[in-house]
C-alpha cells in the first residue's frame, strides 16, 4: 500500500512583492502570496468570482533567482506540498499556518491590464451553463489548450 500523497498544483497570480530573507543558518527562503480565482454560477444563475489566497514558500538558490524576476501580477504555475507549522505568539498562544512548499515554479507570463495572464492563445472564460466550477465533466479541448 502507498504511504500517501501530499501534492498541490496551482495556477495563479502573485499578489504582492515576494519577500526574500535568510534563516539563522544562512539559507535563503522566499514567501510568495498568490491568488487563484474560480468562476461559477451562484444559485441565482449569476456569474460569481471567488479568490483564494495561498502562501508559497521557496527555498535555496531557486528562491534567490526567483526573487530577481517575480513581481506583483506575475502569472505562475506552482507544484509543491502542503505543510503546517506551529509557533507561540507574543502572548504565548499557539498559532498555526498552512503553506505550500514549492518544488516547481514556472513563470507563465505577466498579468495583463484585463486581469488575464498575458497569454492570448488560451481559451476564453466560460460563457454558458456548461461550466459549474467543479472538476470532472468533459469538454472539447486538446493538449494545445493546456497552458503548461
Amino acid at each position: 500500500m502507498a504511504e500517501g500523497l501530499n501534492k498541490v498544483l496551482l495556477i495563479g497570480n502573485v499578489g504582492q512583492v515576494p519577500e526574500l530573507r535568510s534563516t539563522a543558518g544562512g539559507q535563503s527562503v522566499m514567501t510568495i502570496r498568490m491568488a487563484t480565482n474560480e468562476r461559477y454560477k451562484n444559485k441565482d444563475g449569476e456569474w460569481t468570482d471567488r479568490t483564494e489566497w495561498h502562501t508559497i514558500v521557496v527555498w535555496g538558490k531557486r528562491a534567490e533567482g526567483l526573487s530577481k524576476i517575480l513581481q506583483k501580477g506575475t502569472h505562475l504555475y506552482i507544484e509543491g506540498k502542503l505543510q503546517t507549522r506551529q509557533w507561540d505568539d507574543k502572548e504565548g498562544q499557539k498559532r498555526y499556518t498552512t503553506e505550500i512548499v514549492a518544488r516547481e515554479v514556472l513563470l507563465l507570463g505577466k498579468k495583463d491590464a484585463n486581469g488575464g495572464g498575458g497569454r492570448s492563445d488560451g481559451p476564453p472564460p466560460p460563457s454558458d451553463d456548461s461550466y459549474n466550477g467543479g472538476g470532472g465533466g468533459g469538454g472539447d479541448f486538446n493538449d494545445d489548450d493546456i497552458p503548461f
